[in-house]
């Protein structure tokens, strides 16, 4: 029924596809996808630094401190390096025999494994699978798969592979290639290299392993974890002398020798010692970060491209850190069921805004992550008071020693009532003591009084992250509706430290890529005028009351004068009215900013700290800055404590009070006789003329 109704339509198409050349424009459209496909990937792959390869393969990636002194390496798929020339000829004969017969006589890909890859990809198309399985890759293919790419089997990735393939043979001699790709192969077991792989199965160096030994490795490039001899002695085995058969055919080894290298048993030893310096891990993960979401590297690129990166380190102050986190004496106890009391700690030069020390946590170390002290979001409590009270109010006209009511009052139509910790209201109390003693109602009094909007506009300008939901009287006491971690109420007091200027904190100063170019050099470190330094300076003569009389007398360094807050938030719904949630104290000298953390991951009614006062994190905040201020400049203060200020004040307006009293009295006596006067002619003028 539809034959003549088809034939008529290929008639017409016919004519059609004739009339306007659709094969000759076909085949154009065809040529010109294929040149702008290859030359995109040339161009990828000519701007892909291949010729850094082998110098980034060989080099392992270095931190320096804040002196450029070597603190470490970073975690890396690489091992010990060695030129090829100290690997075995049995080992380069068995690796190409098994994975690469060609691989002197191509240019860094195969045909036949190209046009295989297309068939496996038709193939999987049809059955609506979207990857390659497999694809006959050659050992460039799989040196520049390893070094610049991902691991995802698709068609883009092939031919990007293949074109930066051809771009390393155009750079590197055969050897090289082989070299490159035996030291950055992996064996399992976490190791790479033949050199350390010939330590791990076989207690011996790479340049004297036999042919079996050989066999044994080779066979372990497709699957590591599934042919190494200790894991699966059996398997790794049989894989093994399909290997030797595979050198048989090649002619690396005659059938005979194949045959008699079969019979002989795997025996393994271990020799191997892991080369782990990541000796600071929180530091370290922190530098890394940073990189990746500053600098724009990735993961793999910093881990493997052996790059030097130069940071604020003070290995002095990371190492007493990590000694610390150590010492379950400086921490509360456990929980109940063994949780332990978690803390994060960061150390910053509040000058430059360097990071110079940082953990972020106790217990075992998790390679990039959850770092506390950059990640948690916790409620600063009072240790926001001198950023959201006291230096505005200094700001509009108060003063260190102004009078505030201490008095238990609602606010609003909520009836918004804080409470003092003990409960006990004096009336009226001087700003330095309020602050010192951390007492709640003179700050939220004062707070309403200068004005919601100033409180929340000075903590943006701390830094702090803070939303139209924070502009409230809860946020005198630390009430973020976010919360902020230690790193970054560090860098807000770095203000207080550095004159009224705060410094952006960061961690790396400068990054050289293998081949020694600089690609990061001491960027440019953003500050923000937060206020005056007479106001900074005000604020530090009251916070130096909080270690010396206040409420971080016990956490108070020996020896040494030191300003900040403390802080804690009560733990809701645990029954508990004494219980706490977090604790914190932040301290400073000229020379350095200290910012500490205790809590519990999770809080609830078995998991909280104790005593609402904010001194419990005091053990460990004093044995932290005992051992960081020795290192220091011991720059001093150019102020002294606000209560010793106000007595010094006292005792020199003695003098001026009593002279001031006098003529107060004078005074008194020339109005009462005025008023007298004024009283009679009153009477007088009443009898006269009432």
């Amino acid at each position: 029924m539809m034959s003549p109704y088809y034939q008529a339509f290929k008639q017409h198409f016919g004519r059609f596809w004739h009339r306007y050349q659709l094969t000759r424009w076909l085949i154009v459209a065809v040529l010109a996808l294929i040149f702008v496909v290859s030359a995109t990937l040339t161009f990828q792959a000519k701007t892909a630094n291949v010729g850094d390869l082998k110098a980034q393969l060989e080099k392992t990636t270095y931190i320096y401190d804040k002196n450029n002194k070597r603190a470490g390496s970073l975690y890396a798929q690489k091992g010990t390096y060695v030129p090829l020339s100290k690997i075995s000829p049995n080992v380069q004969k068995a690796v190409i025999s098994t994975e690469d017969r060609n691989f002197y006589h191509e240019h860094g890909f195969s045909v036949k494994g190209i046009a295989r890859a297309f068939f496996l990809l038709a193939k999987n198309k049809l059955l609506h699978r979207d990857y390659i399985s497999g694809g006959g890759s050659t050992l460039t293919q799989q040196l520049v798969k390893n070094a610049f790419l991902t691991q995802e089997q698709t068609m883009t990735r092939k031919l990007k592979e293949i074109f930066l393939a051809v771009e390393v043979e155009n750079v590197y001699s055969k050897q090289d290639i082989l070299s490159m790709y035996l030291n950055n192969a992996y064996f399992g077991n976490g190791v790479w290299g033949v050199h350390d792989a010939a330590e791990r199965y076989f207690g011996t160096t790479s340049e004297n392993l036999t042919v079996p030994q050989a066999a044994v490795l080779a066979g372990m490039l497709t699957s590591p974890s599934g042919y190494n001899p200790i894991d699966h002695p059996q398997a790794s085995k049989d894989r093994r002398n399909v290997v030797l058969g595979l050198m048989a055919e090649t002619g690396a080894i005659t059938k005979s020798q194949a045959a008699a290298y079969q019979k002989t048993p795997i025996v393994t030893s271990d020799t191997y010692q892991s080369k782990d310096s990541y000796r600071y891990p929180y530091y370290f993960d922190a530098v890394i970060n940073e990189a990746i979401s500053k600098y724009g590297l990735t993961e793999s690129e910093i881990l493997n491209h052996g790059y030097k990166i130069y940071t604020y380190l003070d290995q002095n102050y990371q190492s007493s850190l990590q000694t610390n986190f150590k010492n379950s004496t400086l921490f509360p106890q456990n929980a109940s069921d063994g949780t332990k009391v978690q803390a994060a700690s960061v150390a910053v030069n509040p000058k430059n805004g360097g990071v110079m020390a940082v953990v972020g946590g106790r217990g075992k170390h998790v390679f990039r992550g959850y770092n506390r002290a950059t990640q948690i979001t916790r409620q600063p409590g009072s240790t926001i008071k001198p950023l959201a009270v006291y230096t505005p109010a200094l700001e509009n006209g108060y003063f260190y020693d102004s009078e505030l009511q201490n008095k238990k009052t609602s606010y609003g139509s909520n009836h918004y009532t804080p409470k003092n910790y003990d409960n006990v209201y004096t009336g009226k109390m001087p700003m330095y003591e309020a602050l010192a003693q951390s007492v709640n109602a003179p700050a939220v009094w004062l707070l309403n009084k200068i004005g919601v909007n100033k409180g929340y506009d000075s903590v943006k300008k701390f830094g702090l992250p803070v939303t139209n939901s924070d502009r409230n009287l809860a946020l005198a006491l630390g009430g973020l509706s976010k919360g902020i971690s230690p790193q970054q109420l560090a860098e807000a007091y770095t203000a207080f430290a550095n004159d009224g200027t705060r410094t952006d904190t960061h961690y790396i100063r400068k990054i050289v890529d293998a081949s020694g170019n600089v690609i990061v050099n001491n960027p440019d470190v953003r500050t923000h005028k937060v206020m005056s330094p007479k106001v900074s300076k005000q604020m530090t003569s009251m916070m130096l009351g909080v270690f010396n009389s206040g409420t971080g007398v016990t956490a108070k360094p020996y020896g040494y004068s030191v300003a900040g807050k403390t802080g804690s938030t009560e733990a809701d719904a645990t029954g508990d009215g004494d219980a706490t949630r977090d604790k914190w104290i932040v301290g400073y000298t000229p020379d350095v900013v200290l910012a500490t953390w205790e809590g519990f991951d999770n809080t609830n009614s078995t998991h909280h700290l104790e005593n609402l006062s904010g001194t419990g994190v005091g053990p460990l905040f004093k044995t932290e800055m005992e051992e960081i201020l020795p290192y220091t400049k011991q720059t001093p203060f150019n102020t002294q404590d606000a209560s010793t200020l106000a007595k010094a004040s006292k005792s020199s307006n003695s003098f001026w009070s009593n002279v001031q009293k006098g003529a107060g009295n004078v005074g008194d006596q020339i109005q009462q006789g005025a008023n007298n006067a004024v009283d009679s002619v009153k009477k007088w003028w009443q009898r006269s003329f009432g």
